[in-house]
């Protein structure tokens, strides 16, 4: 698998990620080892995970398999810290919650460090330089080896990035970014997008798949045994369900059978190809859908394929993004 770098940094990642959202709730452990193993057979290098996955069993799990199926050194892990199971506070950026949350997760991960570490999302109720600092102590103790954020809108993110890069060799410049991002969700195109170019940091999008409305397994009923009849997952798909994104998978679908691929294929190659994208992480509940995600390495969408895609699913972003005087 082709290999690129995360952002602006000597740390190369493979150019699809893993994710483990589902692991040790709804992916058990064999399934989760034919996965793990799969990816690394196929050149898969970032796995990515967080301490809240499962309440910690995503973690657990994938500590368990780095031990004895796939060797620590080939892998790059990410993983996150700030989201809490408090309705009162569903963020704690507080550099005492983070740092206490790292070391947790180096022991259900079995390892002395993660490659990468991100803050999970903005906490408002923390000043930001305290929740950065997090991140600059994590890297200098040799507890991370580069740093990141997630779910950080676009202000956030450059003040956050603004912020590390006025102290090079104090501060550790932010390598990452995580966020939704497909043909179904473009939202990051908006300001976060064009913050990590001009910043140099890589984009993770997750749900590169809408969510896997993208794949077209929607298009006539739910499937029994997909995310969306699952009790505590159908909610994450409902939104993707509507007549807008029926026309942007008609679309898909249209394209595919043009090219001889899947749906699949035709909207992962999309996002994965888009600029300023590092890595798309995809969560694949077994190793079969894993390979037919993995299948996309061959394929690179023709422009004019890109150009459809992207007008039948643009999104309206009108002033103050554009030049107000074309408006």
């Amino acid at each position: 698998m082709e290999q690129r770098h995360l952002g602006r940094t000597g740390l190369r990642v493979s150019r699809i990620g893993l994710g483990t959202l589902t692991w040790g709730r709804d992916t058990d452990e064999h399934d989760a080892a034919d996965v793990l193993k799969t990816f690394w057979e196929a050149g898969g290098t970032l796995v990515d995970t967080a301490d809240v996955y499962g309440d910690g069993e995503a973690e657990y799990l994938l500590g368990r398999l780095i031990e004895g199926l796939v060797p620590r050194r080939d892998l790059v892990i990410s993983t996150k810290a700030g989201s809490v199971p408090d309705p009162d506070r569903r963020f704690d950026g507080s550099r005492g919650h983070l740092l206490s949350a790292l070391d947790a997760s180096l022991t259900r991960l079995g390892t002395d460090y993660v490659d990468v570490w991100h803050i999970h999302a903005f906490d408002p109720e923390t000043p930001l330089e305290e929740t950065l600092q997090a991140l600059d102590l994590a890297v200098s103790s040799g507890r991370a080896r580069y740093a990141g954020v997630s779910n950080f809108c676009g202000w956030q993110l450059a003040k956050a990035a603004t912020w590390q890069l006025a102290a090079p060799g104090i501060r550790t410049r932010l390598a990452s970014t995580q966020l939704e991002y497909s043909l179904l969700q473009r939202g990051v195109e908006r300001e976060v997008l064009p913050a990590a170019l001009d910043l140099g940091i890589g984009l993770l999008p997750s749900s590169p798949l809408g969510r896997g409305v993208l794949t077209a397994k929607y298009r006539n009923s739910t499937p029994p045994d997909s995310r969306g009849a699952s009790e505590h997952l159908a909610p994450f798909v409902a939104p993707y369900l509507d007549d807008t994104a029926s026309r942007i998978v008609d679309a898909v679908q249209t394209a595919a059978d043009g090219l001889a691929v899947t749906p699949l294929q035709v909207a992962l190659a999309w996002v994965r190809d888009r600029p300023g994208v590092t890595a798309p992480v995809i969560g694949a509940r077994n190793a079969q859908q894993l390979t037919a995600a993995l299948s996309v390495e061959a394929l690179s969408l023709p422009d004019e394929i890109c150009r459809a895609l992207d007008d039948v699913s643009a999104p309206v972003h009108r002033y103050p993004d554009h030049d107000w005087s074309t408006l």
